[in-house]
Parts: structure tokens; C-alpha cells; sequence
């Protein structure tokens, strides 16, 4: 009977070790994510009851995405860990009337992104069940959800395989819990292999760019159009994302009403809030977003409103895209369009002037040029 029991719990142990070191690159390789095909092998010594250290091994393939700059992300598809159990492990778990095996395991590995300090990340992952063949050899997959990481420094960067731990659990065919319970057991890597599943260079950030503005604006519902001048400045904040946007100068409307009445507009476009977009290509899409001020309005020469009082009820949201042949370095040209909220507090002329002013289709024509 002692001897009966030490060979459950060291086939046991050996069947942990097996789904600890799939769990622990499971981590490693969920961490990254799509792109560049990985296939890789690892081995790991762990300790037996009765038969002392045994080494095994691990299979992982996955595919790899990372970011080009810093403040992307790591993440990953494709994951394949293949575990093979072998026969001695099945055959033991079946003297104690195993059926299935599952459990749970925490793994380690170790990211270091350029001259950030080395950071350990520890996840909680799963060990699916596993039906138990009569005899010989079989195999395992573990599973387990990862966040993804975000890299915020330049600079080569990898991914290390760290320490492992695992918790079975055999059972009968009933559901049952076995003689021997649960158990939970540690394994090393052993010494001389490559334990990065991941490295790569971070390029530092794109650079930022500055420009000045040069163009028009379109007022749909006056049937109008004003000169524009001002800058646009854009600073990349990750691989795609870039921070900032126009800033135009006061520009100056003239109109006719029903065709006939003269008439004229100070126009402000007021920034609301933050302002970006994103990289595409070889060219940029800005949202800017804004409040129309309409500090001076005349009719026939005489002001009908003014003062700062006088704007849109609601900002707007443009969306600007670059042109073809548009470059960072060169500049370009870049249109959108945008709509015009309803006016409000330009006096007792607020109701008819918005009639004039609000509506979509208004229109942005500019042109970039590097400063």
C-alpha cells in the first residue's frame, strides 16, 4: 500500500509539471500577439517522488504582432501550446481511478522594454479537462486570458520565460475527487537554452510636424465663402494616433441675402476640448472639433450682432483628411467637411441669423505647408 501511494503522487506530479511549463508559455507567447509566425521549443526539469529530476518538453506556436513606436501594444492570435503526457503519468493516474485531469496555473515571465526596469507580469490561466487514456502518451493544451501590454519606452525589447507553478486535479469518471486530490508543484528551466520567446527593436516615436495653413472655408446656407490662415501642428503620440490640429486665424465672410442684401461675418473657430487624429499611410485623418464664433455680423453695413456672445449652440466635428500625393515632410492638401449647430446669443437677430448660418455641408479646402 506505501508504494501504491508514492506512485500516484509521482505520476501526479509529473502530469503538473507537464501542464505547468504549457501553461507558463502560454503566458510568454500571449503577451505579444500577430503577424510573425513563432515555433518553439523549451524544456524544463522538474522534481519526481521516487525517480528524482526528469526533464520535459513544451511545444508553442503562435503568431506575433507588435507595435512600431512606443505607446502601442503587444498582442496575439493563432496560440497553439502542445504538452505530451507520457505513459507512465497516464497509466499511474489510472491506478488511482482517474478519468479526467484539470486545474489551474500561475505563470511568470519577465518583459524589459528598452531602459524601463525588467517587469514581471504573473498571470492566472486554466488547465482544460483532459480525458485520461488506459495507457500511453497523450496531450494537453492550457488556456487562459491575457491583457495586453502597452510599451511605452524605445528600445529593444523582449519577452522572457520565468518561473511556473500549477494545481491539478484528477477525477474519476464520475466527477469524484481521486485518492490523491490536488497537487501543486514547480519546475526550472533548464540551464543553456534561449528563454526569450520575443524580442525586438521599439523605433522611437514618429517625429512631429508643424505647419502653416492656407485656404478657405465654405458656409453652405449664406452661400459664402472666407479666407483661412493659421497653423496646424501634430505630434505622434503612438504608432497611429497623433495629438493636436488646426488653429485659424479670424476669418472674414462675405454674402448676400436672397442675392440682392449685402452682408458680412467674422467667423472664430474656437477649439472644444482636445484635439488629434489619427496616422494613415502617408498622410494623416484630424477630427478637429470647435465652437463658430461669430463676433461681428452686418447687414447693408450695419451690425446686426456683436460681441463673443454670438456663436453656435453646439460645437462641431470636422473630419479632415490629407489629399493624394500628401506626404509628412512635404505637406499638401487636406478638405473636409463639417455641420453648424443652431446660433445663439447674437441678440434679438439670433433666430434669423441662425436660419442664414446653421445646417451642414459646410466645407474646408486648405493647404499644409511645413514651417
Amino acid at each position: 500500500m506505501p508504494l501504491r501511494i508514492n506512485v500516484r503522487m509521482l505520476l501526479a506530479a509529473g502530469l503538473i509539471v507537464l501542464l505547468t511549463a504549457g501553461s507558463l508559455l502560454f503566458v510568454a507567447v500571449r503577451s505579444a500577439a500577430a503577424g510573425t509566425p513563432v515555433d518553439k521549443k523549451l524544456s524544463f526539469t522538474c522534481p519526481f517522488p521516487l525517480i528524482g529530476l526528469q526533464k520535459l518538453d513544451v511545444n508553442i506556436k503562435a503568431d506575433f504582432e507588435v507595435p512600431t513606436a512606443p505607446g502601442g501594444t503587444l498582442s496575439t492570435s493563432g496560440l497553439t501550446i502542445t504538452v505530451t503526457v507520457p505513459d507512465k503519468a497516464a497509466r499511474g493516474l489510472n491506478l488511482v481511478g482517474a478519468s479526467t485531469i484539470e486545474g489551474t496555473a500561475a505563470a511568470g515571465v519577465t518583459l524589459v522594454n528598452g531602459d524601463a526596469k525588467p517587469f514581471p507580469v504573473r498571470i492566472p490561466l486554466d488547465v482544460a479537462k483532459t480525458d485520461l487514456p488506459p495507457s500511453g502518451p497523450f496531450s494537453t493544451v492550457a488556456k487562459g486570458a491575457v491583457p495586453t501590454v502597452t510599451l511605452a519606452k524605445p528600445g529593444k525589447t523582449t519577452l522572457t520565460v520565468g518561473d511556473f507553478t500549477t494545481r491539478l486535479t484528477p477525477k474519476k469518471a464520475d466527477g469524484s475527487f481521486t485518492g490523491i486530490g490536488s497537487f501543486t508543484s514547480d519546475c526550472t528551466l533548464d540551464p543553456g537554452q534561449d528563454a526569450v520567446l520575443l524580442s525586438f527593436d521599439l523605433g522611437d516615436k514618429p517625429t512631429g510636424h508643424r505647419y502653416t495653413v492656407a485656404g478657405k472655408t465654405g458656409v453652405k446656407a449664406l452661400g459664402a465663402t472666407a479666407p483661412l490662415t493659421g497653423a496646424f501642428d501634430l505630434s505622434p503620440t503612438a504608432a497611429t494616433v497623433f495629438s493636436g490640429g488646426p488653429v485659424f486665424d479670424k476669418a472674414h465672410a462675405e454674402f448676400r441675402l436672397f442675392g440682392f442684401v449685402p452682408g458680412a461675418a467674422d467667423l472664430e473657430f474656437v477649439a472644444d476640448g482636445p484635439q488629434g487624429g489619427d496616422l494613415a499611410g502617408t498622410g494623416f485623418v484630424a477630427r478637429p472639433r470647435f465652437t463658430t464664433v461669430l463676433p461681428l455680423v452686418t447687414l447693408v453695413g450695419m451690425p446686426v450682432s456683436s460681441g463673443p456672445g454670438c456663436k453656435t449652440s453646439a460645437p462641431s466635428t470636422a473630419e479632415l483628411r490629407t489629399g493624394d500625393g500628401f506626404t509628412m515632410a512635404a505637406g499638401g492638401a487636406v478638405t473636409g467637411t463639417y455641420a453648424l449647430a443652431p446660433l445663439t446669443g447674437c441678440g434679438a437677430f439670433t433666430p434669423y441669423l441662425s436660419t442664414f448660418v446653421q445646417g451642414d455641408g459646410n466645407t474646408f479646402d486648405l493647404t499644409l505647408t511645413p514651417r
